[in-house]
């Protein structure tokens, strides 16, 4: 089984798209003042859980939290989007944010 790559360890395997990564998505299109962080972390957690992309999601869900989102309102956003995106969606979504509590 291989470990995930995270924001950090991506410069390991791939430096121009880390580059890239670390200067257009969080230097730019993260920066653009017509969103707070907040809600762009609320976005993108929402969209990581449409897509069942839980390697991304983990370590959104942490950034989520940096950026002032509480674990009742990752919880509710998950039980929102059991409706829109499917009961496995939106349990294994539980699971990392539970997973995430215990650490």
């Amino acid at each position: 089984m291989s470990i995930p790559l995270d924001r950090h360890s991506l410069a390991a395997v791939a430096p121009t798209l880390a580059a890239i990564t670390e200067q257009t998505l969080f230097g730019e299109i993260w920066q653009r003042p017509e969103l707070s962080p907040r809600e762009r972390s609320l976005i993108t957690v929402a969209a990581l859980i449409a897509q069942s992309r839980p390697q991304q999601l983990a370590w959104h869900l942490s950034f989520a939290r940096q950026n002032g989102l509480s674990k009742e309102q990752l919880s509710e956003v998950m039980t929102h989007l059991a409706f829109y995106c499917g009961w496995p969606a939106a349990v294994s979504a539980l699971e990392l944010l539970n997973a995430s509590e215990q650490e």
